[in-house]
């Protein structure tokens, strides 16, 4: 079977880049453009693991991460963070504060975006 990753990305060539290269791992990749459909996908395509973009318009990817981990169904569903936001702090934040299991900072290289999309899953078996 394979392993099903949910992108939550405004900026459909990010989307669509990411789709891209992780479809080369034979992920089955969903693609969700507007943050307010993020949640209703999750709970249809029921995805391994969700890469998810912080700076949207409308709602940001915080409320989208609170909103995915209250539900009692997803809520040890391993979350990426997906976001330019680069300082230490922020990673800090995301890490540690908000319990993502993973920080990606864009630029992202494929190998990188790749690797953390495996160690992603490796944390849902757990």
């Amino acid at each position: 079977m394979k392993k099903r990753i949910l992108v939550i990305e405004d900026d459909r060539d990010i989307a669509d880049l990411v789709r891209l290269v992780l479809e080369t791992r034979d992920y089955e990749v969903q693609t969700v453009l507007n943050p307010h459909e993020a949640f209703a996908t999750v709970k249809s395509f029921k995805p391994h693991a969700v890469l998810l973009d912080l700076l949207m318009p409308e709602m940001d990817g915080w409320e989208v991460f609170k909103k995915i981990r209250s539900d009692p169904a997803f809520a040890t569903l391993p979350i990426a963070i997906l976001t330019a936001k680069s300082a230490g702090f922020d990673e800090m934040v995301g890490l540690h504060v908000m319990k993502a299991d993973a920080y990606i900072t864009k630029p992202f290289g494929k190998q990188e975006l790749l690797d953390k999309t495996d160690e992603l899953l490796r944390k849902r078996k757990q």
